[in-house]
């Protein structure tokens, strides 16, 4: 990921909070909330890469969704927009009078997003990676607020399956190039991701589905969604945040 003095400043939490994310639009929970530090992820975060070729499933458009909250917490519905944003998404959802925001990226039928609660997404930011082979990752990343993706490069240098410690290098929206260490954790059934080195490490949350992984960055308050695109075109995802025992899950269906 990287680090920007200018549009791509992101807030990481610096309290372990009791944390249950509304679920893309939950009528029975409230947001968390963290101490902040302001992080720059321009020289810390995704490698000069290209974006494999692949057939991309269009998802622009409104939707309707049910879902479940994390942890059990009870069901949900509402309402999704996504509106293309040059290289990536905007996901609004609506539901129980609360609304909530989010930028999300696509490679072939698969989508990660990272949103949190209110009228913009401000500080979030995503990552999808490909898993490779050979354990390297090839990311595609979006910022909230910023319409060019981001691509990153990370090799593998020790460890197994996803877990391990990479080589990660890239180049901003912004044309910046930068390289770091990235680290990845099993963290229940989720995983836990550093970018660069303390104290300027940016931290992020996510989930593997097969050979793919979506990761949430930017703060407590940012939660992620992965979801894959069926032949119907409905969304099928899982969604939660760092601090989830149980992940929630989503369906959004075209209107």
């Amino acid at each position: 990921m990287t680090k920007s003095n200018n549009s791509l400043s992101f807030v990481i939490a610096t309290a372990i909070l009791t944390f249950i994310i509304v679920g893309c639009g939950s009528t029975n929970q409230s947001p968390p909330t963290a101490n902040t530090a302001t992080v720059n992820k321009a020289d810390a975060g995704p490698s000069p890469a290209s974006e494999p070729p692949s057939k991309t499933a269009p998802i622009a458009g409104d939707y309707t969704v049910t879902g479940k909250n994390v942890d059990g917490a009870g069901d949900y519905t509402g309402s999704l927009t996504i509106t293309p944003r040059d290289d990536v998404f905007q996901f609004s959802w609506s539901s129980g009078g609360r609304t909530y925001d989010g930028v999300g990226v696509q490679t072939g039928d698969i989508v990660a997003v990272s949103f949190t609660e209110g009228e913009n997404g401000k500080g979030c930011g995503v990552v999808l990676y490909k898993i490779g082979a050979d354990g390297s990752l090839d990311g595609k990343a979006g910022y909230w607020g910023v319409n060019k993706a981001e691509f990153e490069k990370a090799k593998r240098i020790s460890g197994s399956d996803l877990e391990g410690k990479y080589e990660a290098s890239g180049k901003s929206p912004d044309g910046k190039a930068y390289s770091l260490g990235l680290s990845i954790e099993k963290d229940g059934d989720g995983y836990s991701f550093r970018w660069g080195a303390a104290p300027s490490e940016l931290k992020g949350f996510g989930i593997r589905m097969g050979d793919m992984s979506a990761v949430g960055f930017g703060g407590q308050q940012c939660g992620f969604v992965m979801y894959e695109v069926t032949q119907t075109g409905t969304l099928e995802g899982k969604w939660g945040g760092q601090g989830s025992t149980r992940f929630g899950t989503e369906i959004a269906k075209k209107k």
